[in-house]
């Protein structure tokens, strides 16, 4: 017996909606799996420990530093540019502080520019791998441990690089658990402390 063609097109149009919607809600993580296997877009690789290979050639690795519109921080690089050998572990660091009133939770995105030299760009440590919470007037130093991976000097593309920049924007987040409640404990012994008085 064959399908009526009005509940046909219906059935069509609603498996078609079916497999767009799928279709999208799997390409965001296949798009973060595909860049940070191929460093496609700047994003950067990430290792346990520092490359057993050191070449003698340099590359200039430059940082910079934004912060999403509203956030409350001062965020900055606390160095412009260093100059590593290609596979030499390197230290960099961020400075941030918090001028306001209130506890604020941050965390950091980055990319790698030109996106050629993103898959060979390898984190070894770094402060954005974790959320931050600088409390009212604090400042802190934030290191990032690197390396560029050696295999660079042989890509098509990469091997012309001379100069990467690491780039990261802070950004608010909600306020971690742990850190809510301890503010919880902190205000609640500051009113018991003041109804005692």
């Amino acid at each position: 017996m064959a399908m009526d063609p009005k509940k046909k097109t219906v059935v069509q149009t609603v498996s078609v909606v079916l497999v767009m919607g799928a279709l999208a809600w799997a390409s965001v993580p296949f798009y973060d799996w595909f860049c940070r296997v191929t460093g496609f877009g700047g994003v950067t690789q990430v290792a346990d420990q520092g490359s057993d290979k050191i070449l003698d050639r340099t590359i200039k690795v430059r940082f910079d530093a934004s912060q999403a519109k509203g956030f409350g921080w001062e965020f900055r690089p606390s160095q412009k540019q260093m100059e590593i050998r290609i596979g030499e572990t390197g230290l960099a660091f961020y400075e941030a502080y918090n001028p306001t009133d209130k506890p604020i939770a941050g965390q950091a995105s980055y990319n790698v520019t030109p996106y050629e030299a993103g898959g060979f760009f390898t984190k070894v440590d770094c402060f954005c791998f974790t959320e931050q919470v600088l409390e009212p007037g604090e400042r802190i130093d934030m290191p990032v441990s690197f390396y560029i991976d050696p295999e660079m000097v042989e890509d098509r593309d990469a091997k012309y690089v001379h100069t990467i920049t690491l780039s990261y924007t802070f950004y608010e987040i909600d306020m971690p658990e742990a850190e809510t409640a301890r503010a919880d404990q902190k205000t609640n012994k500051i009113n018991q402390a003041s109804n005692e008085g």
